[in-house]
């Protein structure tokens, strides 16, 4: 069982994921892995996982390339005892290639649910769901 997720703790979440969010929205890649512990991202929709610093960054840098736009736009924040789960407004532009896809130069705006555990105050990983049929469709 962990500890429970009291209202400073809570406070404190919420700070470190409202700065992670500020880093992607910024393109600031160091910024973001700073915000964990030790870095570890799933795509669920895709099914891939990243784990440390330089897979996480490398992933990272591969989306912003097909991406340079991309924006998260938070709509909600919940809070358990081990994880916060946030669901965003997420899109971009693809301006370049990714996994062989080339560029469209056409946006897409997407909504998606990230739950990001926790070991107390540390931010241990993300889990990311999202509808990936729907950005293809909005890129063809």
């Amino acid at each position: 069982m962990s500890d429970p997720a009291t209202p400073e703790r809570r406070a404190r979440r919420q700070a470190l994921l409202q700065r992670l969010i500020d880093s992607q929205n910024r393109s600031d890649i160091d910024g973001v892995l700073a915000c964990f512990a030790h870095p570890e991202v799933e795509l669920v929709g895709a099914n891939r996982r990243f784990t440390g610093s330089d897979e996480v960054g490398t992933y990272l840098r591969d989306s912003r390339s097909a991406f340079p736009d991309q924006r998260f736009e938070l709509i909600m924040m919940h809070h358990a005892d081990d994880a916060v789960i946030c669901e965003f407004w997420f899109g971009g532009t693809h301006r370049g290639d990714i996994h062989g896809f080339e560029a469209t130069g056409r946006g897409f705006r997407v909504r998606m649910a990230s739950f990001f555990a926790f070991d107390g105050d540390d931010l241990v990983g993300q889990r990311i769901y999202y509808d990936a049929r729907s950005i293809v469709m909005q890129l063809a």
